[in-house]
């Protein structure tokens, strides 16, 4: 069994509900991957609150979610999405050049 009594808190933008919603992604899956995925992008200088773009898996499914980390260290979830091959390297961790 897991234990979450140290993880930070994790909260979700309206619209990151809205693309769960959407890309029918559980809500408890994309709080794991805001805690604990591998983080492939960093945003410092993103405004209210640096950012980064982390990557973890749904079954068998990449899932890319970019997190924001709160002054008060709980995490808000900004978006996330299924990455395309057609977009990112085969390992979903780079970004294909144009």
């Amino acid at each position: 069994m897991v234990s979450y009594v140290n993880s930070p808190k994790v909260r979700f933008s309206r619209h990151a509900i809205q693309r769960m919603f959407e890309r029918s992604i559980p809500s408890s899956v994309v709080a794991q991957v805001a805690r604990n995925g591998a983080i492939i992008e960093d945003y410092p200088n993103d405004a209210p609150s640096p950012s980064r773009l982390q990557l973890g898996w749904n079954g068998g499914y990449p899932l890319h979610v970019v997190v924001a980390q709160d002054p008060d260290g709980s995490l808000t979830v900004i978006t996330t999405y299924i990455p395309e091959l057609d977009r990112w390297e085969g390992n979903y961790r780079r970004r294909k050049k144009k």
